[in-house]
Parts: structure tokens; C-alpha cells; sequence
């Protein structure tokens, strides 16, 4: 059954139960008891819900899920030990006595308690028979819930669940559209969904980093993040209580200047008395807007940035966010120990600028509270004046009067930290100039970007890299 208009939460349910050819377990934990009721009121449950349990006591959960042993309640490895016994129930109990397919689906949440001292979250996932009885395809999603009242929550994760289920077992083969059909009757002010994996035989074909890439371009998270594999993480749990180094960029490619700017602004850090290796981590940040060619995200671009990054060791952001002062806003939710943002004298000047900042009341002095909280520091680069050939430095001299007492005091207080280590010769690279040589198949880039980064680009023929440059005997 396929329909351009969105159906309700229960016209979805009555779907499930009626429409189906589906039967299966529903387990949740914690906050999140509201799915299974939807689909009792629909009624016609009883063609879809083999079982529903509600394992709410944490020793309970622990029994059945964990085999007794303490871990996190709120977390992906518990959904994953739920989804796994639940369809292997079925398969131990049903498999030779119903010729029905499977699906398990599972939430751990935790809802705001009664002193509202806490912040809803949590998991949900679903494991749907595909090709292959034994080995479902899944789907895991993080959310976190912005409404200031537990029933509201309760609410929202009941419809969440069922769009879930609705799109799990009518679109199971397309990711994409599963994740689209999410905050039907839904918005970004109710829910949030921030991590979005999958995993089975049948869709072995999806890039999990381009599905994540939707919930930005789709406006139902401000942020996602890769580790240095490439892998995607769930923002909390790669950035709650760390040290963050946070440098924006284009990265296309990474460039030398920009590995100088991250190494120097390490070996800076280290220095730092809350540094360890474990606590600390270094993003790259690439803004929404620098992906969009044309009105829309170019996702081989896109992966290709991630993956020369990440041959660099570099773990990766991709934001929606313009102004600096809205990442700090972001990065403020994760209890961070220390923000470090590393800029360019011209990006800071910019940052300086009063134009960007007339839809605030407080204007320029509203944006620099946000962005230099107690925690943040930037890291201010010097560039290359290229008509001069002279490094410029950030003195009194080179700001505005309307600036200049805004810079004395962010300097006085160190909430600057001026780094004069880069080499003049590598302040020469811009982007925009690397682009040209790489679309002129200038071999010569290879003295402007890291040595594999360049071969990997010529190989690949990345970012428009010319190939009629190339000789004969390197295209065949």
C-alpha cells in the first residue's frame, strides 16, 4: 500500500495490523511505554503483536537482556541486546509454525523526571525478515526529546515508534524513505533524531554516513559526526565531558595548512592541565552550505571530503550552522570540559563583524557572549598578506576603533590565544587556488596537500581532477 498523503498515527497502526504480513515482539524500556498501545487501539492486533513486554524494573531488564550484568539502561548496546533476544525468541518459539515474517521492535528511554533535572533521550530500532529469516535487516536511531512535560514525551515516543514500525515493514528495502516518514505528525521542536544506522543482507548497499547526511540536509538534527574510521557516532557519546578542537573548513581537499593548523593547535592543548589523550578529541567541521551544488547535497563530493579526512586521522562534522556562536550553543549541551575553536585572522574579523549579527537584540556583544562562554578559547591563526609577502599578525593596529577595545579584552583575558608557529610558505595555501590546480591536473598540488591525499585525488580523478593532464600510460 503506498500513498502520497501521510496517514495519522492511528491510520498508520490500523496499516500495521491490517496491511501487514508481519507478526512480532515489542519491548520497551523505561520512558517509553507507548508504542504497543497505539497498535492495541487500532485494533486487529492480534494479526501483528505476538508479544509485548515492558521490562521496566532496571533488574528485570538486566535478566533478560544483559544476563545480569551492569551497563548503561540508555544505550545502543542495550537496544541491540533487546532487538537480538526478541527476534531470536520468535525464531526459537515460531519458526516452524508460522509462515508470517518477522520484525522485533525495541526502545530504551529515559523520560525528564519529575524535578526536571535530566534531558529526554533515547534509542529505538527495529529488525525486519527480509531475503533471509536468520538474518533481518535493522535499523537503530538516537533521539532526544525537547518537550518540557513527561506525558508530551510519552506522546511523541508513541508516535516516533510507530512511524518506525510503519516504515520498517512497507519500506524496509529503502532506508531513505524509512528515515523521511520519521517525524510524520512530528517536528524538530518535539524530537530530535541525531544518529541513524543500519545494518543487514539486504542493505549492504547503503553508506550509513549518507543516511546520517539526510537527518542534517532534512533539518531533523543541526550536527552529525564520523570517527577517524569513518564511522558514525552518536554525538553524545563521542563528545559528553571531553576536551573538544574544533577547526571549520571547506576540506576540499584537506590541505597542509590545515593539518599544521590542527597538529599545532594539539601540541597547544597538550600543554593544558585537563589534557589526556582519552578525553581529548580534534574535529574537522564542514558547514551544511559548502556540500549544496545546485539546490542540493552533492553526496559524492561529501564522501569524498570524509574519506581523504579520515586517511588523515581526522574525525569529522558536518553542521548546519554559519556563526561560530551557534556551534559553541551546540557543543554546550555535551557538558564539554574545554572548547577550542581554531580560525584564520581574516574568518576572525569576520566573526568581528557587526552586519552578521542584526537579527540579535544585543547584536555583536549578544553573539561574543555566546561564543566566548567560560569554557572557550580561539585559536588565532596570522595569514599571508600576498601583495606584501608579509605574515600579519593580530595587533591593536589591525582592527577597527568599534573592534579594537572588543579585541584588547578578549586578549587581556586570554580568551585568545594568538599561535605564531606556521611557516610563512604554508600560509600561501587557499582553497580556492588548490582547486585550480587540481582541476588544471597540476602535478604541482602535490607540494600544497599530504603526499597520499594526492595521489588518492590523481588516482581517483576527485573534484573535477583533470584527466587529460593524465599520460597515457597513468590512465591505463
Amino acid at each position: 500500500m503506498k500513498t502520497t498523503t501521510k496517514l495519522s498515527t492511528k491510520e498508520k497502526s490500523v496499516h500495521i495490523n491490517i496491511d501487514s504480513n508481519y507478526y512480532g515482539a515489542i519491548a520497551e524500556i523505561g520512558g517509553g511505554q507507548e508504542t504497543v498501545r497505539h497498535l492495541f487501539q487500532a485494533g486487529g492486533a492480534s494479526n501483528t503483536v505476538a508479544k509485548s513486554v515492558s521490562a521496566y524494573d532496571k533488574l528485570f531488564s538486566d535478566h533478560f537482556y544483559n544476563q545480569g550484568k551492569p551497563s548503561r539502561h540508555v544505550a545502543e548496546e542495550r537496544l541491540r541486546k533487546m532487538i537480538d533476544y526478541e527476534y531470536g525468541e520468535l525464531i526459537e518459539i515460531l519458526d516452524n509454525k508460522s509462515t508470517r515474517k518477522f520484525f522485533a521492535f525495541a526502545n530504551t528511554v529515559e523520560t525528564l523526571n519529575f524535578a526536571k533535572t535530566n534531558h529526554g533521550n533515547g534509542w529505538l530500532g527495529i529488525a525486519v525478515e527480509g531475503t533471509d529469516r536468520y538474518l533481518p535487516n535493522k535499523m537503530f536511531i538516537h533521539v532526544k526529546l525537547h518537550e518540557n512535560d513527561t506525558l508530551l514525551q510519552q506522546n511523541t515516543l508513541g508516535a516516533l515508534g510507530i512511524n518506525l514500525i510503519c516504515g520498517g515493514l512497507f519500506q524496509w528495502e529503502d532506508p531513505r524513505e524509512v528515515l523521511l516518514s520519521l517525524l510524520d505528525n512530528l517536528d524538530t521542536g518535539r524530537v530530535e533524531v541525531d544518529y541513524v544506522y543500519v545494518e543487514g543482507p539486504d542493505l549492504e548497499w547503503v553508506d550509513n554516513r549518507l543516511l546520517n547526511l539526510m537527518l542534517v540536509s532534512n533539518d531533523m538534527t543541526p550536527a552529525i559526526m564520523f570517527d577517524q574510521s569513518g564511522k558514525v557516532q552518536q554525538p553524545g557519546d563521542m563528545l559528553y565531558k571531553k576536551n573538544v578542537i574544533v577547526l571549520r573548513g571547506y576540506f576540499r581537499p584537506i590541505n597542509n595548512l590545515g593539518m599544521e593548523f590542527i597538529e599545532d593547535s594539539l601540541a597547544n592543548f597538550k600543554r593544558d592541565e585537563d589534557y589526556r589523550p582519552d578525553n581529548t578529541i580534534a574535529f574537522c567541521e564542514i558547514s551544511l552550505k559548502y556540500l549544496i551544488q545546485n539546490e542540493k547535497v552533492n553526496e559524492k563530493d561529501f564522501l569524498h571530503r570524509v574519506d581523504l579526512l579520515n586517511m588523515m586521522g581526522q574525525s569529522v562534522m558536518v553542521s548546519k550552522f554559519y556563526r561560530y556562536f551557534q556551534l559553541v550553543k551546540y557543543f554546550a549541551q555535551f557538558k564539554l570540559i574545554k572548547l577550542r575553536i581554531v580560525v584564520g585572522l581574516p574568518t576572525f574579523e569576520n566573526i568581528l563583524d557587526p552586519t552578521n549579527y542584526t537579527d540579535l537584540h544585543g547584536g555583536l556583544l549578544e553573539a561574543m557572549g555566546a561564543l566566548f562562554q567560560e569554557n572557550v578559547k580561539v585559536y588565532l591563526y596570522p595569514y599571508l598578506d600576498t601583495n606584501s609577502g608579509k605574515v600579519i599578525y593580530p595587533e591593536d593596529s589591525y582592527f577597527t576603533e568599534p573592534n579594537k577595545m572588543l579585541w584588547q579584552y578578549l586578549n587581556i583575558t586570554k580568551k585568545i590565544l594568538v599561535l605564531k608557529s606556521i611557516q610563512p610558505k604554508t600560509l600561501e595555501i587557499h582553497s580556492e587556488y588548490i582547486s585550480k590546480l587540481i582541476e588544471n591536473g597540476d602535478e604541482s598540488l602535490i607540494n600544497y596537500v599530504p603526499e597520499k591525499v594526492y595521489h588518492h585525488i590523481k588516482r581517483n580523478k576527485l573534484f573535477g581532477y583533470n584527466r587529460n593532464k593524465l599520460t597515457e600510460r597513468e590512465i591505463n
